[in-house]
C-alpha cells in the first residue's frame, strides 16, 4: 500500500472499501434494471462521492495542526474542498453524459456512498489486541 493511502487511516480506508462495494452492488442493480447505462451511471455516482471524500481526507491530513483553531480551520477547509469537488463532479457528469445517464442510478449511488463515507466516524483506528499490563488497571477508576 502506498504512503498516500496509508495516510488516510483505517476509518477512511474502511469507508472507501464500503463505498466501492456498494458501488459494485448498485452497478449490478443498475445493469439489471437499465442495462449498461444504468451500471455506468451507478459507477459514476459512487466515484463522485469516493473521489471527493478521499481528496478532503488527504487535504485534512497534509500537515499537523498546533492548536484547536488550526484543527478546525483545516477540517473546515477540507470539507469546503469536498463540497466544491462534489458540485463540480456532479455538474461535469450531468453535463457530459446527459444523453445516456440514468439519473436514478447516478443520484442513488451517489447518496448511498455519501452516507457510507460518513460511517468512517464510527470505525476505530486501532483495537487493543492485548489485555492491559499489570500496572494498567482496567476498567479505569472513575475519580
Amino acid at each position: 500500500m502506498n504512503a498516500g493511502l496509508r495516510r488516510l487511516g483505517k476509518p477512511v480506508r474502511t469507508a472507501v472499501i464500503w463505498q466501492a462495494s456498494a458501488t459494485v452492488v448498485l452497478a449490478l442493480v443498475g445493469a439489471l434494471l437499465a442495462g449498461a447505462n444504468g451500471a455506468m451511471s451507478a459507477v459514476l455516482g459512487g466515484m463522485v462521492s469516493m473521489l471527493s471524500g478521499v481528496a478532503a481526507t488527504l487535504m485534512a491530513t497534509r500537515r499537523t495542526a498546533d492548536s484547536a483553531g488550526e484543527i478546525l480551520f483545516t477540517a473546515a477547509r477540507a470539507e469546503g474542498v469536498r463540497v466544491l469537488l462534489i458540485v463540480i463532479l456532479l455538474w461535469l457528469v450531468m453535463a457530459t453524459c446527459r444523453a445516456w445517464l440514468v439519473y436514478a442510478a447516478f443520484i442513488g449511488s451517489f447518496v448511498v456512498t455519501l452516507l457510507l463515507f460518513s460511517a468512517a466516524f464510527f470505525v476505530r483506528e486501532e483495537s487493543p489486541s492485548q489485555p492491559p499490563t499489570n500496572d494498567q488497571q482496567w476498567p479505569p477508576k472513575q475519580h
